[in-house]
């Protein structure tokens, strides 16, 4: 394949790639054909695929890794540090003091899902760190993502600057060490504290115990409405009573899906 050759999709290539992938992933993409076009072509001259049909057939034969490349490029978000600040500034306001009120055992489960780089997670963490300081509780969160490749990346938690820049300076000097010029590692001490897991959320749940907050921020984006009132209903089925789900704030939770008070924009608790 010549790398001036732009490879498109016919619409029954079309049909038969989003079909499969919203069957194994949630992940609708029978409106982004523009998308796949544009965002496979690299992929495609990697591996000297000629059409469509032919990677399609490639995938269904593969193993994860060329899956989990693929889904990389399809779902890629940008993330940070910080992001959607207002999320954490409701826990410091509103649930932590709940919690620190209320659980007795010190004890919390919180879970990232959808984590991707581990940002999110690595935020939470220390935003509970700030705010339960010589305090004894156990707070590791879980993060999980279907990208074994965000994973890793996540696992050795170094970061360029510009995914700081939202975090206070004092968290930059006690949380990170500079690599170089342009990248910071994460400490031990922060790390610590999270395990990362590789899950589909298409597949069941199996948690030994409910947790106190989930996050699941600009997942969704990639599903369908019935898909997304699925994974909402497993969700509540895996919270604590009074436990709060996270969504991204571009997106909403449909009334009477599952029985969650709504609380503000992106914010919802289980009643």
């Amino acid at each position: 394949m010549n790398s001036n050759d732009f490879i498109q999709l016919t619409d029954q290539e079309l049909r038969d790639f989003s079909l499969f992938v919203k069957s194994r992933y949630g992940i609708d993409l029978s409106k982004k054909k523009q998308l796949i076009e544009s965002r496979m072509q690299k992929v495609f001259t990697e591996r000297k695929i000629k059409n469509f049909t032919d990677y399609f057939n490639l995938i269904k034969k593969s193993d994860q890794n060329e899956v989990t490349v693929m889904l990389n490029k399809l779902t890629t978000n940008h993330t940070y540090f910080m992001r959607e600040a207002k999320h954490y500034e409701f826990m410091k306001e509103f649930i932590m003091p709940q919690w620190e009120k209320n659980n007795r055992d010190r004890n919390l489960r919180i879970w990232s899902a959808g984590c991707s780089t581990g940002e999110e997670a690595y935020t939470t963490v220390m935003v509970l760190k700030d705010y339960f300081a010589f305090q004894n509780w156990d707070y590791r969160l879980l993060a999980t993502d279907i990208s074994a490749k965000a994973l890793e990346s996540a696992q050795k938690a170094v970061y360029h600057k510009d995914a700081l820049s939202g975090i206070p300076p004092s968290w930059a000097r006690k949380y990170f060490v500079r690599n170089d010029d342009n990248y910071f590692a994460l400490s031990d001490d922060i790390r610590k504290e999270v395990i990362f897991r590789r899950l589909n959320l298409m597949e069941p749940f199996s948690f030994a115990k409910p947790f106190d907050l989930i996050f699941c921020r600009n997942v969704m984006i990639y599903f369908d409405q019935p898909t997304k009132n699925m994974l909402t209903k497993k969700f509540y089925d895996v919270l604590k009573p009074g436990g709060f789900l996270f969504i991204g704030h571009s997106e909403t939770i449909q009334h009477g899906i599952a029985e969650f008070n709504y609380i503000k924009p992106s914010i919802y608790q289980k009643g």
